[in-house]
C-alpha cells in the first residue's frame, strides 16, 4: 500500500489589523492548554534573560541595568507585532561590538552620554527597519550571503572573546580597536592586574556553562553558573575581601520614556552604524525565524519581521535601552521549555519587571566576571567553523570572501568589515556576469539535445552552423565580450559558417547597450554572408528587442521557438543531409 504524501500546510495571510498585529490572530486561536506551557516557559526564560541582558550591557560598556531595559520593551513589542510564534528578542552578542565601537568613542567616558547615544542608535536602526518593511525591502538580507555571514560571525566571535578577556581576569582595558584591546590585555597581565578570584569565578562559570550545554542542553548552565557565583560572592563577601567587581544594587523601578538628545554632528556616525545594525539584526532574525517556522509548519512575512524588529528597537531606544536582535541562544531555551506563543515573552517581561520593582538588590553581589563568562560562552557559540571549512572544500573563492569579511570585522572594525565584504560580494557578482560561461554546441550520437563541444570532444558540429550559447543576461558590461566570443566561434569553426544560431534561453535580459552591440554584430555577420538567428528566447526578453526595434531589424523569421526547429530550417535551406546528424 502506497503511503500518502505529507500534507504541506498552506499559509493564510491575515487581514485587517491582524496583518499588522499578529498577536490578535494568536489570541483568537489561543488554546487553553497552551497557557501553563507558556507560563512555565516564561519563568524558565526569565532566568536566562536577566543575566544575559546584564552581561551584554556590560560588554557594550553600559551599566548592567540597561540590558534589562533593553529586554523588557522589545519583548512586548515583538509579542504584539512579530509574526514568529516563539522568537525571543533582546540584547545580542552579534550587535554588541557594533554598539560599543560606535557609542563609546563618542561618549568619551561619560556613561550617561553613552546611554543616550545607544538609545538614539537603536531608534535610528529601528526606523530603518520599519521603513524597509513598509516598502517591502525584506529581500535586502540576500546581500548577506553565507560566506559573508560566516566571516561576519567569526569576526564578531573573535571581537567578543577578546573584549571579555580583561573582565574575566578582573581588570578593564580602554581600547577602541581589537589591537588596542589585545595590547591592553597583555599589558595588564604583565603589570600584575589579574585578580585571581575574578579569574577563578569566570573560569568556573565558563566550564559549568560549556559542560552543561554539552551534556544536558535542556538545563540552563547560565542560570546555574550565575546563581552559584552570586551565592558564593554573598557568603564570602568577595567584593570587600578580594576586590572583585560586582553588579551592585539595581535602580528600583521600570524604564522611563525618554527621547535621546544628541548633537546633529553625531548623526553621521550613528547613521552608518544604524544601517549596519539594521542589516545584521534582520539577517539574524530572518534566518532564525524561518527555521522556527519550518519546524512549526507555518510561514512568516519577512516584511512584517522588519516592521516588528524596527518597532522593538524604537521602543528600546525610547525606554533607555539599546539595539536588539533575535537570540539564537535564548530562543531554543523557550522552545525547549515548551513555549507555544509570544505569551512566553510577555510572562518573562512581567517577571523581570517584578524583580526591578520589588527586589532590585537581589543580584547586587553578582560578580561581573561571571557575566563576562556568560558573554564569552555566547561568543564561542557564534563561531561558524564547520560552515567555513565547507566553503574551503567546495567553493574556494567564497572561502576567501569569508576570510576577507572576518579580517575586516576583526581588524578594521565591524562596520567596515560588513560593508567591505558586501561590496566585494557585489563586485564578484558583477565579475561573474561580466565574463560568464559560454559554449559552442554540437550533437552527440545517442544523446538528445546539443552539448558543449569543449566538454564533449566527441560532439559534432553541423557543417556551416555555429550554435552558440551565452549563459547570462546581456548588458553593457559584457555586450562587447559576447560579440567577440561569437566572432571567435565563427573564426574557429571547422567549416565555413553560413548561420550563427544563438541559443538564448539563459539570456534573461538585454539592455539597450547590448541591443546596439547585437545590431553591429548582425551587420558584421551580414557583410560576411552569415545569417544571425536566435532560438528559445524568453518572451519578456523578446519584448525588449521589439521595443528597441531590433526584432524587426533582424527579422522575425530569424527567431525560432526551439533549437531543433532552427536546425531543421537550416538543414532545409542549405540542403544539408539530415541523416548525417540525426540520432
Amino acid at each position: 500500500m502506497t503511503t500518502p504524501p505529507p500534507i504541506i500546510p498552506v499559509a493564510v495571510r491575515p487581514h485587517g489589523l491582524a496583518r499588522w498585529m499578529p498577536i490578535i490572530a494568536v489570541l483568537r486561536n489561543y488554546q487553553r492548554s497552551w497557557l501553563m506551557q507558556d507560563i512555565s516557559a516564561g519563568l524558565v526564560l526569565t532566568a536566562i534573560l536577566i543575566p544575559a541582558g546584564m552581561g551584554y550591557a556590560e560588554a557594550a560598556g553600559l551599566p548592567a541595568i540597561y540590558g534589562l531595559y533593553s529586554t523588557i520593551v522589545p519583548l512586548i513589542a515583538y509579542a504584539i507585532f512579530g509574526p514568529s510564534r516563539i522568537l525571543v528578542l533582546g540584547p545580542d552578542s552579534a550587535l554588541i561590538p557594533l554598539i560599543s565601537a560606535t557609542v563609546l568613542p563618542l561618549a568619551n567616558g561619560d556613561p550617561l552620554r553613552a546611554i543616550t547615544l545607544a538609545g538614539m542608535l537603536s531608534i535610528l536602526a529601528g526606523g530603518m527597519c520599519v521603513i524597509a518593511g513598509l516598502v517591502k525591502f525584506g529581500f535586502i538580507t540576500e546581500l548577506l550571503s553565507k560566506p559573508i555571514r560566516y566571516g561576519y560571525l567569526n569576526g564578531i566571535a573573535m571581537t567578543v572573546l577578546i573584549s571579555q578577556l580583561p573582565k574575566m581576569f578582573g581588570f578593564s582595558v580602554n581600547g577602541n580597536t581589537i589591537w588596542e584591546e589585545i595590547i591592553g590585555f597583555g599589558q595588564g597581565i604583565y603589570d600584575g592586574k589579574t585578580n585571581n578570584t575574578a579569574l577563578a569565578i569566570s573560569l568556573s562559570c565558563l566550564i559549568i556553562i560549556l559542560i552543561i550545554k554539552r551534556l544536558a542542553p535542556k538545563i540552563s548552565g547560565v542560570l546555574i553558573a550565575v546563581v552559584g557565583a552570586t551565592v558564593v560572592s554573598s557568603i564570602f563577601d568577595l567584593s570587600q575581601q578580594t576586590g572583585i567587581f560586582v553588579v551592585g544594587a539595581l535602580p528600583q523601578g521600570l524604564p522611563t520614556f525618554q527621547i535621546p538628545n544628541i548633537a546633529p554632528v553625531e548623526f553621521k556616525t550613528l547613521f552608518s552604524s544604524a544601517l549596519a545594525i539594521a542589516l545584521v539584526s534582520f539577517a539574524d532574525l530572518s534566518v532564525l525565524s524561518r527555521t522556527l517556522a519550518i519546524r512549526g509548519g507555518y510561514k512568516v512575512d519577512r516584511n512584517q519581521e522588519l516592521i516588528a524588529l524596527g518597532i522593538a528597537n524604537i521602543g528600546s531606544g525610547l525606554f533607555q535601552g539599546f539595539a536588539v536582535s533575535s537570540s539564537a541562544s535564548r530562543t531554543p531555551v523557550a522552545e525547549a521549555a515548551g513555549s507555544k506563543t509570544q505569551i512566553t515573552g510577555l510572562v518573562s517581561t512581567i517577571c523581570i519587571a517584578i524583580v526591578l520593582w520589588l527586589a532590585p538588590t537581589l543580584l547586587q553581589n553578582l560578580p561581573q566576571a561571571s557575566l563576562s563568562a556568560v558573554v564569552f560562552a555566547a561568543g564561542l557559540g557564534i563561531f561558524e567553523i564547520r560552515g567555513t571549512l565547507r566553503l574551503y572544500l567546495l567553493r574556494p573563492f567564497e572561502f576567501v570572501l569569508s576570510i576577507v569579511c572576518f579580517c575586516g570585522v576583526a581588524i578594521l572594525g565591524v562596520i567596515q568589515g560588513i560593508f567591505g565584504a558586501v561590496g566585494l560580494a557585489l563586485l564578484a557578482f558583477v565579475w561573474s556576469a561580466w565574463r560568464p560561461h559560454y559554449a559552442v554546441l554540437g550533437r552527440i550520437d545517442g544523446i538528445k539535445g546539443y552539448h558543449d563541444v569543449q566538454r564533449h570532444p566527441e560532439a559534432r558540429q553541423i557543417p556551416g552552423l555555429v550554435i552558440f550559447r551565452w549563459d547570462a543576461p546581456l548588458f553593457f558590461a559584457n555586450a562587447e565580450i559576447f560579440c567577440e566570443r561569437v566572432l571567435n566561434a565563427v573564426a574557429t569553426a571547422p567549416t565555413v559558417t553560413r548561420w550563427v544560431l544563438v541559443a538564448a534561453e539563459p539570456v534573461t535580459d538585454i539592455d539597450l547597450t547590448a541591443a546596439d552591440a547585437i545590431a553591429e554584430l548582425d551587420k558584421t555577420l551580414c557583410e560576411a554572408h552569415i545569417e544571425l538567428c536566435f532560438a528559445e528566447m524568453k518572451g519578456p526578453t523578446k519584448d525588449r528587442l521589439k521595443r528597441y526595434g531590433l526584432f524587426t531589424k533582424i527579422g522575425k523569421d530569424d527567431f525560432f521557438p526551439t533549437i531543433g526547429q532552427a536546425v531543421d530550417m537550416y538543414l532545409e535551406v542549405n540542403k544539408v543531409e539530415w541523416h548525417d546528424w540525426a540520432e
